[in-house]
Formats: structure tokens, C-alpha cells, sequence
């Protein structure tokens, strides 16, 4: 059994239990797997039961347990923000548990273990029960990195930005071509899009909110990561 905190911080702690967030409409439980920390994200509607799982990181074993104890049969849907090895580790194993298809964007799908079901392009929308994902194409820490944005019933957006955007700065790039993109990506589809409260869910550590970081973003530009 995997122990469920219902008092959601922000924080989980690696190899240990989820937290579940209940926000308007939708719950979140997120769960750090793996040894480099990677957060999984189950986001469900409580309307209709059905369920998306974001990154099956690490510890297919847990998240198998993770979803069959909290959304049996429910998950429509496997989301891998990008190709970096550590965000799909398990995606195989839960595939194959879960039976549900999966869905990448094409710059990156071809290291993926497991042929996406479902190309996304920037603009395209997720529909899992009545909750709608907006696709976001962010480019420089992956040629095909995505993030998700899910407005709750209250008009509060959630951004689920893998490892695009952390609190602190950017995700990681090897040059300044790739930095580049991804702070003009990051700063006019997110930052310019969404006002201050929006959540921010990464791929690895605590949430964020866009108005915690967007007074840094001169200096994540001057300093180049």
C-alpha cells in the first residue's frame, strides 16, 4: 500500500509515499520515484474517475500500486514530457500493467521504450474525462519537451513543466542556442500567459508558482541556466 499524505505541500519525499492535492474538479497526487528524485503525477477528475499519469519515471512497481490503489482501471492515458532516460524508466512495465496508450511529442519519442500512441504538437489539447490539458512546446532542455496546463474549476491554471521550469530557473541546457530557446519558450508561453498564481509542478522537487519566480527571470537570462 502506498501511503497517501491528504495534506499536500508541494513537498514529497524519494522512496516514500505520495501527496494528494484536491483542487476544484481535480485531484493531484504526485510521488518522487527513482534515485534522481523524479516526481510522477496522477491528476484525476473527480467527476468521472478518469486519470492521467504523467512521467513513469522509476519504480514501476510503485506506481503500479499507486494507480491501482487510487485509480483502478482509470488511467486513459500515459504523458512523457520528454526523453530523457530518467522520466521513463518504467514507462514499458506500466504500459503494459496499465494498458493504457501513451502519448510523447515526436522530437522526442523515438528514445522512448515504448512507441507513442499519440503525437502532441504546441496548441493540441488532452481531453481525459472532462478535464483539458493544454500542450505546451517548450524547446532547449529537449528538442521535444512539453509542459501541461490544466485550469481547475475555480479559473486556477496547473502547469505540469517537467524539467523546463523549477523553482529557481530553468531546467538544464548544454549551450547557449538551447538556453536561449528555452528562456524565450519559457517566458512568453508561461510567464507571459499565466498570471502569478499559477501552480507550477516540475519534474523533479518541491512546487513553485509562477509569481514566486517571475521577478528572477533577468537574472536566470544574465547568468545563462
Amino acid at each position: 500500500m502506498v501511503t497517501v499524505d491528504r495534506h499536500y505541500t508541494g513537498h514529497v519525499t524519494p522512496g516514500a509515499g505520495a501527496a494528494q492535492r484536491e483542487v476544484p474538479g481535480a485531484r493531484i497526487v504526485k510521488m518522487s520515484v527513482g534515485p534522481m528524485d523524479n516526481n510522477t503525477y496522477l491528476v484525476q477528475s473527480t467527476a468521472t474517475g478518469a486519470a492521467v499519469l504523467i512521467d513513469a519515471a522509476n519504480d514501476a512497481a510503485r506506481i503500479i500500486e499507486l494507480t491501482s490503489q487510487e485509480t483502478p482501471g482509470q488511467v486513459e492515458l500515459i504523458v512523457t514530457t520528454h526523453q530523457h532516460p530518467d522520466h521513463w524508466q518504467a514507462l514499458a512495465e506500466v504500459t503494459k500493467s496499465l494498458g493504457a496508450p501513451t502519448t510523447a511529442h515526436p522530437l522526442d519519442a523515438d528514445p522512448l521504450p515504448v512507441t507513442p500512441d499519440r503525437l502532441l504538437a504546441d496548441g493540441d489539447t488532452i481531453e481525459v474525462g472532462d478535464l483539458t490539458f493544454d500542450i505546451i512546446h517548450l524547446r532547449g532542455h529537449t528538442p521535444g519537451s512539453i509542459a501541461l496546463a490544466l485550469v481547475d474549476g475555480d479559473g486556477r491554471t496547473h502547469l505540469f513543466t517537467g524539467d523546463s521550469l523549477f523553482p529557481g530557473g530553468l531546467g538544464r541546457t548544454t549551450n547557449p542556442t538551447d538556453f536561449a530557446s528555452l528562456f524565450d519558450d519559457v517566458t512568453s508561453k508561461l510567464f507571459e500567459r499565466y498570471v502569478d498564481g499559477t501552480v507550477v509542478y516540475p519534474g523533479h522537487g518541491d512546487d513553485t508558482t509562477l509569481g514566486a519566480e517571475r521577478s528572477h527571470l533577468g537574472v536566470w537570462r544574465d547568468r545563462g541556466w
